[in-house]
């Protein structure tokens, strides 16, 4: 299945992202919110791996969904003391649910070509996306 396109504002800094429809690279998205606990599990792994990995490849995006955040400045202080990966921050749900993601921390592995290779929910552990990283990035 072809990843839905979008084009989503930066949380901390100006600009926008675009996700093309071929993205050439390897993309590794996570939808996350500040107060999840998962979320708070989840993405600690996600900044080591992101702070290892050959950017040349793979290219790794946090989206905040903004409409199941509490307050924006929770979102804010949590990637600033936490992220170093860009975040950018969705529209309400609007890349959340083209998605079609159910839960927060969700994690989509996208191909080069602009395919999804893998989504892992809320429920999937480090360890099964790392599998499916794995399998993606050799």
């Amino acid at each position: 299945m072809k990843a839905p396109t979008f084009t989503l504002p930066y949380l901390t800094e100006q600009g926008n992202y675009t996700l093309p429809a071929e993205p050439g690279k390897v993309i590794i998205l996570t939808f996350w919110a500040s107060w999840c606990p998962d979320s708070g599990a989840d993405m600690p792994k996600k900044e080591q791996l992101f702070s290892s990995l050959n950017t040349d490849e793979v290219e790794m995006i946090t989206i905040n969904v903004a409409g199941r955040e509490g307050k924006r400045e929770e979102a804010v202080k949590y990637k600033e003391k936490f992220l170093s990966q860009p975040t950018l921050e969705d529209d309400g749900t609007t890349v959340y649910d083209l998605f079609e993601s159910k839960g927060v921390p969700t994690t989509v592995i996208i191909s080069p070509e602009g395919e999804i290779l893998y989504q892992f929910g809320d429920d999937a552990s480090f360890m099964e996306i790392m599998k499916g990283i794995g399998e993606v990035v050799r």
